[in-house]
Parts: structure tokens; C-alpha cells; sequence
């Protein structure tokens, strides 16, 4: 399978309530088990997760350089995924089900120096937000991406 250079960090949110965690073992069966009960991905949609305690933790294997292998790809967002690193935060909707930025202290801390490191090492690549993206007809991930993190 061919590698492509990376062009862009994807944020997402899981679009779970607030304070309820996920598991990498949730994604995993929402992404590729069969439906009704998955979406029959070949591969999660995420390289990363940031937890409510905001720990960072890897689901997809990936070797860290310029390029997204073909072993590296994630089902992120069609069409931009052979290019972008995604990564989602556990949450995204509050107490009554509705899109809304539910992002911890913690996570928010996170998700900054990953959205920092990710930066200094490929500046030349977009961070953008789920939603940020054309055609993309979603709240994901509930907070403006390009705002918060001025790049």
C-alpha cells in the first residue's frame, strides 16, 4: 500500500455524554464489528484517544514520521483519510444528548501539547476540526479547532 505525506491532524470527539469513559475496546467495536452492531470498518477511525484524565493512549500503531503508511491509515473521514492523523476525545455531548465542548481541564491539556508536538514536527500540515473539513456535516468536535489552537 502506497504512503502518503501527512497534510492534517484531525480532531474528533467519541460524541458520548459528558463524563461517561470510553474504552479503546468501545471504539474498536463501534468501528469494526459487523453490523447492526459496528460499522464493519477494516480499521478504527482514530490513532489516538485522549481520556477524561486526559491520558493519551495509542489504538493504531503508527511510526511517528512524515508519511501516513498504509498500515497507519484510520477511517477518520472519508475521503482525507490517506493523508490525516486523527485523534478524538472521549466526550463531545452533554447531559442532554447535544453537541457541546465537554473536553476536562485535563484533556484540554492534552490535547494542546499533543496539537503543539504535532505541529512542531509537521508544520507544514493543517489542524482542523472534524467538522472543518468540506462536505463534513457534523458538530465534531464541538469547539472551534482552528480558534482554539490558532494555527
Amino acid at each position: 500500500m502506497a504512503k502518503n505525506r501527512i497534510a492534517r491532524l484531525v480532531i474528533h470527539c467519541t460524541a458520548t455524554f459528558e463524563g461517561r469513559e470510553v474504552t479503546a475496546a468501545d471504539i474498536r467495536r463501534w468501528h469494526t464489528a459487523a453490523p447492526p452492531i459496528g460499522r464493519g470498518w477494516r480499521q478504527v477511525g482514530y490513532t489516538d484517544m485522549v481520556h477524561l484524565d486526559g491520558k493519551v493512549e495509542r489504538l493504531v500503531a503508527n511510526n511517528e514520521d512524515a508519511y501516513v503508511d498504509g498500515w497507519e491509515v484510520t477511517n477518520g473521514a472519508k475521503g482525507y483519510n490517506s493523508t490525516s492523523r486523527h485523534i478524538v476525545y472521549v466526550g463531545g455531548l452533554d447531559t442532554n444528548g447535544h453537541p457541546a465542548d465537554t473536553r476536562t481541564s485535563a484533556q484540554k491539556a492534552a490535547l494542546k501539547a499533543y496539537v503543539e508536538d504535532f505541529h512542531k514536527r509537521f508544520p507544514w500540515a493543517e489542524v482542523v476540526g472534524h467538522r472543518d473539513l468540506p462536505g463534513v456535516a457534523k458538530a465534531c468536535p464541538c469547539f472551534d479547532v482552528r480558534k482554539e489552537y490558532g494555527i
